[in-house]
């Protein structure tokens, strides 16, 4: 189950994804030239509404993994756990970076 961390882009508390939740997620995000050729030729659709189609998946999959219900293909970058540094020491935020000097949240040394 993933871990839930406040998302400093969204000011709000969201699941964030492991490495292997976030690779089932992802590949609905990297969608490449052939899958969308072959869902267009499938399902008779438009290449704007293929990449709908599969931004859908994608947050739909992310749903499922984690019971959360977002809307936006796009928030789901911020929702890789990879992506942030460790957990401050002293608030229990996530530091922004793994270079991270200190903590944005409470402004602790890290």
């Amino acid at each position: 189950m993933p871990e839930i961390y406040h998302c400093w882009r969204r000011e709000k508390p969201v699941p964030m994804l492991n490495e292997a939740e976030w690779a089932v997620v992802e590949p609905l995000l990297s969608i490449k030239g052939p899958d969308i050729r072959e869902y267009r030729e499938e399902n008779g659709v438009s290449f704007i509404e293929a990449i709908h189609a599969f931004r859908d998946m994608a947050c739909e999959k992310y749903n499922e993994i984690t019971g959360y219900g977002e809307q936006n293909p796009l928030s789901l970058w911020n929702y890789r756990l990879a992506n942030y540094g460790p957990e401050c020491s002293s608030c229990g935020h996530l530091l922004r970076t793994s270079e991270a000097s200190y903590c944005v949240q409470c402004g602790v040394k890290a």
